[in-house]
């Protein structure tokens, strides 16, 4: 089969263990990223296979119906919104999603609010330009201080969302001696009090009581957009946002906006509504963003691990095993 691999932006795919798995396919690797539908049409005019980074790539039923020999895409991780499953239905392209493991992101979560409570980003360069012990950090929005970092002990974690990733960053926020004040659905606030937890009052009492205030929903129709400027404006001038979930959960250019008024203080980011970033964004000119590219699943035992499911999953499939397939029911299968 011709596969394709879009988007493996640090081309560290060709160089997996597991890559091995794919002896005797063509084998296509991009590291560079394209958009448009004319562009990725020509990409994958020939393409049998497709395997997608996340959701690095959208596929549409437009994009789909110009890839007359894709006959199997399989998705690194759960399928999202950024796939038209049904249209790949109708045009007999099968569809197969693969797991993740919640470690990966929880562990960058965990760091960014290390980094962004010590203010480490902004040490190192100033450090790095040759001022010492100087975090900047003074406009006039902010606290007294405020360069100056915070302890997380004694400090109150709000989570949004405890499932798996929520769940985890709790535990290590008991580890550091905070205390867990836990807002979602019923199901979620009933399971954190099960685990010895707090579960928030109101929304408005996880946005006010927060020091640091971690976001770990999916994006769904009924999560988009639901954090608005009003939500964080709720959110005390020390305070910090940490977002390694999705961009969407937040009204457009609401954080922006909250960071230039100071509520909260500090942001830190894993994930854009438009990726690769563009240099030119608003976030990463304010002194008090943190923006990593989006590295929450970025790790070297993740990426074997992801990519072993996808090409085993190619294997089958090649063999006619159709057992992965998530829209096997009433799928003709599309053969080149």
């Amino acid at each position: 089969m011709q596969i394709t691999v879009l988007d493996d932006y640090q081309d560290a795919v060709r160089k997996l263990a597991c890559a091995q798995r794919l002896d005797g396919h063509d084998l296509k690797i991009f590291s560079n990223t394209v958009k448009g539908v004319g562009q990725l049409s020509v990409r994958l005019r020939d393409t049998q296979a497709l395997v997608l980074i996340r959701e690095r790539t959208a596929l549409s039923r437009q994009l789909l119906e110009k890839c007359p020999k894709l006959q199997l895409v399989v998705q690194t991780g759960r399928i999202g919104p950024h796939v038209d499953v049904q249209a790949c239905t109708d045009l007999g392209i099968a569809v197969v999603e693969g797991q993740t493991d919640p470690t990966v992101t929880a562990e960058l979560t965990w760091a960014l609010v290390l980094a962004a409570m010590r203010r480490l980003p902004q040490y190192i360069a100033s450090l790095k330009h040759g001022a010492w012990q100087q975090a900047g950090l003074k406009s006039q929005s902010m606290p007294a201080n405020f360069g100056l970092g915070q302890r997380l002990a004694g400090k109150t974690l709000g989570i949004w969302g405890y499932g798996r990733i929520g769940q985890r960053v709790a535990r290590y926020a008991q580890a550091f001696d905070m205390q867990v004040l836990v807002w979602g659905s019923e199901a979620s606030r009933a399971r954190a009090v099960e685990h010895g937890l707090r579960a928030a009052a109101s929304r408005d009492d996880l946005f006010s009581h927060s020091d640091v205030l971690s976001l770990h929903l999916r994006l769904s129709d009924s999560t988009r957009g639901l954090i608005t400027l009003a939500d964080l404006s709720l959110m005390q001038p020390t305070a910090v946002l940490i977002n390694t979930a999705r961009p969407e959960l937040l009204a457009p250019d609401a954080l922006v906006a909250a960071l230039n008024r100071g509520h909260p203080g500090l942001a830190a980011v894993d994930v854009f509504e438009a990726e690769p970033i563009l240099q030119g964004h608003p976030l990463l000119r304010l002194e008090n963003a943190i923006c990593t590219p989006h590295i929450g699943f970025v790790e070297q035992a993740h990426y074997e691990a992801m990519f072993a499911q996808a090409f085993a999953a190619i294997q089958r499939f090649a063999q006619g095993d159709l057992s992965d397939v998530l829209n096997a029911q009433g799928l003709v299968p599309r053969r080149a």
